[in-house]
This record gives C-alpha cells, sequence and structure tokens, in this order.
C-alpha cells in the first residue's frame, strides 16, 4: 500500500547555515563544492533568498562533512566561524541591537526566520544575575546531530561576541549528551567551563555580559529592522484553526509518554470542555489529531532519519517499541521496517 506524503515536517533552516559548514570544512584544509553538490547545494542555490534545508538532510550533509575532514568536534569549529549575516534579516537586526541583551533577545524571538523544528525552539530565560540561551532538546543523540548542538552554542557565543565587538565568556554550558571523544574541544571553543549529561543545551550568560553595548547600534536602523522582523514572523508563526496549534504542541509533550486533552487544555489556556467542544466545531476529535500527528510523525522519521525504531517510539509517546510496530502497521499495512527499505529502494 503507497503511503501519503506526511502534513508535517520534521522542521527546516536557512541555507545561510551551509555557509559557515563549507568555512569549518575549508579550516580543514578539504573543499565542500563537491559535498554540496551532492545535496543539491550549488552556488545559485546558496544565493537563492529564503531558501531552506530540511532538517533530516542538514543532519545527513553534516555527518557527511564530519567523515571527510574526520574531526568530530566539526559543530564547534562551524560555530566559531558564524557569521551573523548567515542568519538572514533576524541575524542582521541581531546585529543592530543596542546591547547583548536585545541582540540574544532579538535571535530568540526571530528563530522562526531562519529555523524551524517541530521538537521545538530556543529560549531566553533572564533572571536576577544574568540570562540561559537555551536551545532544545533533539535527543536521542548520535553522530548525525551531536554537530547541531555544538554549532548552535559556539554559534551564539561567537554572534553575540560580533555585537560586543569584543569577545564574550559565558559562565558555563551544559550539554544534555554524555561527553563525546573530542570533550576537551569544549572549554575552548565555549570560553567557559561545559558540564555534560545536563538537563539542558544552554549558555549562561551575566548581567554584565547582557549589558555591553554595540558599538554599531543605530536606533532608527534598529528599528526598522525590527517592524521588518515582526512582519515577517506574523506571517511565518500564523495558525489557521485550532488543530493545528494542538498539533505544534504535540511534538515537543510526546516524548516518552501520550500527553491526554487536559494537558493539552491546560497549554492552551483554556477548560477542557470547552476544547472539546471547539475540536467538535471544527469537526475532530482530540484522539483523532493524537493518531494523526503520530502517524505523520512516523512516516516522517522513518523515512527522513537514521533513528532507531525504540528511538522513534519514544519520541511518538508509545510505551514500547512493540506497541509502536504494531500501530504503525495497523495505519501503513507495513511494519516500520518494510517500510524504511521501500523508501531507501525507491530513493
Amino acid at each position: 500500500m503507497a503511503v501519503k506524503s506526511p502534513r508535517i515536517r520534521l522542521g527546516d533552516l536557512s541555507v545561510g547555515f551551509v555557509d559557515s559548514l563549507a568555512e569549518a570544512m575549508r579550516s580543514y584544509g578539504q573543499d565542500p563544492v563537491t559535498l554540496l553538490e551532492g545535496y543539491g547545494l550549488d552556488s545559485v542555490r546558496l544565493a537563492t533568498p529564503r531558501a531552506r534545508l530540511s532538517i533530516p538532510r542538514y543532519m545527513r550533509l553534516g555527518h557527511a562533512a564530519i567523515e571527510q575532514t574526520k574531526q568530530p568536534g566539526l559543530g564547534l569549529t562551524m560555530g566559531k566561524l558564524s557569521r551573523l549575516g548567515q542568519l538572514g534579516l533576524a541575524g542582521v537586526t541581531a546585529a543592530q541591537a543596542p546591547t547583548v541583551r536585545e541582540a540574544a533577545r532579538s535571535l530568540i524571538r526571530y528563530e522562526p526566520l531562519y529555523a524551524s523544528n517541530y521538537r521545538g525552539h530556543a529560549n531566553f530565560i533572564e533572571d536576577n544575575q544574568g540570562a540561559w540561551l537555551r536551545f532544545y532538546s533533539i535527543s536521542p543523540y548520535n553522530a548525525y546531530n551531536r554537530f547541531v548542538i555544538d554549532s548552535v552554542l559556539a554559534g551564539w557565543a561567537q554572534q553575540l561576541s560580533h555585537v560586543a565587538q569584543q569577545p564574550i565568556a559565558p559562565e558555563r554550558a551544559h550539554i544534555e549528551f554524555p561527553a563525546p571523544s573530542y570533550s576537551d574541544e569544549y572549554s575552548p571553543a565555549l570560553a567557559c567551563p561545559v558540564e555534560f549529561a545536563a538537563e539542558h543545551n544552554q549558555l549562561r550568560l551575566s548581567q554584565a555580559t547582557l549589558n555591553l553595548r554595540n558599538p554599531q547600534h543605530c536606533p532608527s536602523t534598529w528599528l526598522h529592522l525590527q517592524e521588518l522582523c515582526e512582519r515577517e514572523r506574523e506571517q511565518l508563526t500564523r495558525t489557521r484553526s485550532l488543530r493545528e496549534r494542538i498539533i505544534q504542541l504535540l511534538g515537543p509533550l510526546l516524548h516518552g509518554r501520550e500527553p491526554d486533552l487536559q494537558e493539552v487544555a491546560a497549554h492552551l489556556q483554556m477548560p477542557t470542555w470547552t476544547l472539546r467542544r471547539k475540536l467538535a466545531e471544527e469537526g475532530t476529535q482530540f484522539r483523532a489529531i493524537l493518531n494523526e500527528t503520530r502517524h505523520d510523525l512516523a512516516v516522517a522519521y522513518i523515512r527522513d532519519t537514521e533513528l532507531a525504531f525504540g528511538e522513534i517510539a519514544y519520541l511518538l509517546g508509545f510505551a514500547s517499541a512493540e506497541a509502536f510496530q504494531r500501530a504503525f502497521k495497523r495505519w501503513n499495512q507495513q511494519t516500520p521496517g518494510e517500510f524504511r527499505r521501500a523508501q531507501r529502494l525507491s530513493s
């Protein structure tokens, strides 16, 4: 039985991210052109405004670059070589912020302009002593996605240093996965102590760092760029129905468990009975949305990633790999293994 393409995408990002990967490869004496062209990323594609690259394809590209350079810490080098302009309009806006604090807020608020991921979004969490720049979890971690965390955290440190026109030193960094084979590269790259196997992926910035001023700040340009970003953000994040809002919520909530109607209603800040009634008015039910979301994500994860079926089961909130495999066969009249093999053959 043919399986239709899922309505849910795992995410995508600006092709500007490829620039730092190419520069990192060159820094190790490797020409990235042949590799990039193999992924359809020629000079024309890389110069196309608003061009995006799917998250699974980006992860495969990064893994291939690591293998070619034989540098497992390539993501850290990518971050150190990154530039705000590679983040498009959002990056240019952050570069005009009055302080490091406002630049960090801009990078987080306008993230949808340069990257989206069904797994979550970045956050800026401030308190009296400073702030955390937090990147969402993309566990389980493997050779295909560790470099993403490395490049994001090192990139934040580099980009905010550009705003301040001086090197900034985070107070500390937390990383979710256990210390990898190249763990000794982290502290020099991030200029701070690093804790592995932590609860979150994040950088800690002090109030003194956040208050550093941007010598290149121009108030009128800053406000104009913010207006443009807000306009694009509103277009990108607009949702048309309650069903779409629930689908957006379910991704992070599904990890290792099955969220219920009450939990989703709480996130939407409405009573459970109101949510049930509004869904009925749209001609659907919560259970139907949950099952459709799981199905679409299952197809995307099996087709587009190298995740094991047990890992996919966890990400979809199934109690076991066996329960997931039974559900998948019920949906598609194929086991996950049969579906993945068929997809590999057809591509």
